[in-house]
């Protein structure tokens, strides 16, 4: 389904109101409270402004810690369509309860409001995330997710310059209270035309019990290390966010000598770059869960972090600038891109994160997987707004200093995670492979089962026939390689990482043989897709070598599909044995590539001899 039909879909468009609507106001209510607090409300705390920042953003962020694991156990056991609606009229309690406190100026029962807003939105949570997968196949799961983290951050935007805007009219109250109302009430509207989505089937029965749940939640995390990793990028992402948007009033009036329209412009473009960001990987993806954009991200994170740094100014007015005279001040538009640009890459960063949750997350599971990594991202939000009193009030780094501090830091956690799962960077090679030394289009990948065993089997032209055929399917597939390949240094590390099968000849190593094919059955038996080279090297002259029986033996052993297919365009190109051999300056770099695949051939009538046919009638007479 194209993006536009998602959107407009009946099964997702009230739900992306409902959740949009939610952050709009969410945001009008936070920073309305933190503008006050910061420039005007300054004298009535026994504290400093940098304390009270950090204190805010604690008091939101600890109900995430404090009652995520109960709020996913409640989203797990029960209709989540419910839960939603019952949320939306909490929400609606709770703004009437802003709006006098806002009309009476009590700014510690606002902020006790804030820790309450916290609770609701970490009920909501796994609730929003987990009720996805029930509204979106598969594959509208990624543009699913890229428009709810770009309506959420176009919201964020939104509320953000409604509650910056309001605090300097007259009546200021008055107004925030009537929007935060009049909004709550129209989320909770949106939310009753969200389709029932029922119960999970073996769904657990609901008990309060937040200790426990929160232990056995984070157990269900650790169960699948590639997972509990990617939680622990989502939070390291989230505290990296709240240490910019937690910082930015104080940064904008101290270091950039701005008022509050400059606080509202850099939050604004620090969430129109995520919104960019969010929607880019969805359209760079070609609407899979593709995890080569997360390293493309945390590139960007670090870099234009780093470029933060250099951006702020040396010396400031003494009077706070409006919005254009820091437009106009040389550093303005700047500081702007770099917020934009950390916003994009964020983008790019987590969208792949979430979809990636939800689809390797056991359904009946998913709520409190979603759970778990709020309970992480709250960890680490209250974290950051302990680093950021450690670092700026007790350490007395500057502003500037401590977000240059938290570039180098994300090139570190990033550098560890990719280590640990390396199924990051292989993508990442991968996908930075077919989209710019080569340009793969592809026809017939349909004829691939979405879910279950299959052997898929190619034609060998070039050394990177597994990288492009991986790029182009969107299911995980294990390579069958020769061993001598397999072992090369640092690509060994990549292959590893794909869960790549070595094999040679039963007369170079029998025992290499054997393992291979016992390695082939298990992979089958746990309903994976297998590729193989059947020619069993490279080819020479650009013609396809008559295939081994090697494969009979896989499907006698395994009778699962086999997919023929093949690449048009490799032979010529720069790794591929034209001419002189591989890797000749003469060879083409950036090529034009075709993949083709015919529909699958059943495992009674598949043999060499038909699949070699089939794979011949692929390739037509390109080489």
């Amino acid at each position: 389904m194209s993006e536009r039909k998602i959107i407009n879909s009946r099964r997702f468009l009230p739900f992306f109101l409902t959740q949009a609507l939610g952050a709009f106001n969410d945001n009008v209510f936070k920073n309305s409270l933190m503008l006050l607090l910061a420039f005007t409300a300054a004298s009535a705390l026994p504290w400093s402004t940098d304390v009270t920042m950090n204190l805010a953003a604690g008091l939101f962020i600890l109900p995430f810690l404090l009652f995520s694991a109960t709020a996913g156990t409640l989203a797990d056991s029960m209709c989540k369509t419910r839960l939603v609606r019952l949320l939306k009229l909490t929400e609606i309690v709770l703004m009437v309860l802003a709006a006098v406190a806002f009309y009476l100026q009590q700014y510690l029962l606002l902020l006790g409001l804030l820790f309450l807003m916290g609770t609701q939105s970490a009920f909501f949570g796994p609730a929003k995330y987990a009720i996805l997968p029930q509204l979106l196949n598969d594959k509208e799961l990624l543009a699913g997710n890229a428009w709810v983290e770009m309506g959420t951050f176009i919201a964020i935007l939104l509320g953000t310059i409604v509650g910056g805007l309001l605090v300097g009219v007259p009546y200021a109250a008055l107004w925030i209270g009537g929007l935060l109302i009049l909004f709550a009430v129209l989320g909770y509207i949106a939310s009753r035309a969200v389709p029932e989505v029922g119960q999970v089937d073996n769904a657990e029965r609901f008990q309060f019990a937040p200790l426990k749940q929160t232990l056995k939640t984070i157990k269900i995390s650790y169960a699948n290390r590639t997972l509990y990793l990617s939680i622990m990028a989502i939070s390291w992402f989230w505290f990296l966010g709240a240490s910019y948007l937690t910082q930015f009033p104080n940064f904008t009036k101290t270091v950039l000598g701005g008022d509050n329209t400059v606080v509202t412009a850099l939050l604004v473009a620090f969430s129109v770059g995520v919104g960019i960001g969010s929607m880019l990987c969805e359209r760079l993806s070609d609407n899979r869960v593709e995890l080569g954009m997360v390293p493309l991200g945390s590139i960007g994170l670090t870099v234009f972090g780093c470029s933060l740094y250099f951006s702020a100014p040396q010396l400031i007015s003494a009077e706070l600038l409006g919005l254009g005279a820091f437009l106009n001040s040389g550093y303005g538009w700047w500081v702007l891109i770099n917020l934009t640009m950390i916003g994009v890459s964020g983008g790019l960063f987590i969208v792949p994160l979430y979809a990636l949750l939800q689809k390797r997350a056991e359904p009946a599971q998913r709520a409190r997987m979603i759970a778990a990594n709020n309970i992480f991202n709250a960890l680490f939000m209250v974290v950051s707004a302990i680093a950021g009193i450690v670092f700026l009030a007790v350490l007395g780094l500057t502003i500037p200093e401590y977000f240059l501090i938290l570039a180098i830091m994300n090139a570190v956690v990033a550098c560890y995670v990719y280590s640990q799962v390396p199924e990051f960077a292989l993508r990442f090679v991968i996908y930075l492979l077919s989209h710019t030394l080569y340009r793969v289009k592809s026809q017939g990948l349909d004829h691939i089962p979405e879910e279950g065993a299959a052997v898929l089997v190619a034609n060998h032209v070039s050394y990177v026939d597994a990288m492009l055929i991986a790029g182009a399917v969107r299911r995980p597939v294990r390579f069958v390689m020769e061993k001598a390949i397999y072992d090369l240094p640092v690509a060994n590390w990549l292959f590893r990482a794909a869960r790549t099968i070595p094999i040679c000849s039963k007369q170079k190593d029998e025992q290499v043989y054997e393992a291979a094919f016992a390695a082939i059955r298990h992979e089958l038996a746990e309903g994976n897709l297998v590729c193989i080279f059947p020619e069993g090297r490279l080819t020479k002259t650009g013609e396809i070598d008559n295939f081994r029986p090697g494969i009979e033996r896989i499907i006698a052993e395994s009778p699962v599909p086999v997919v023929p297919m093949a690449l048009q365009g490799l032979w010529g190109s720069f790794f591929s044995h034209h001419g002189k051999g591989a890797f000749k300056l003469k060879g083409r770099l950036w090529s034009k590539i075709s993949l083709h695949a015919s529909k699958a051939v059943p495992a009674a009538a598949a043999n060499a001899a038909e699949l070699e046919r089939q794979v011949r009638l692929l390739r037509g007479d390109s080489k």
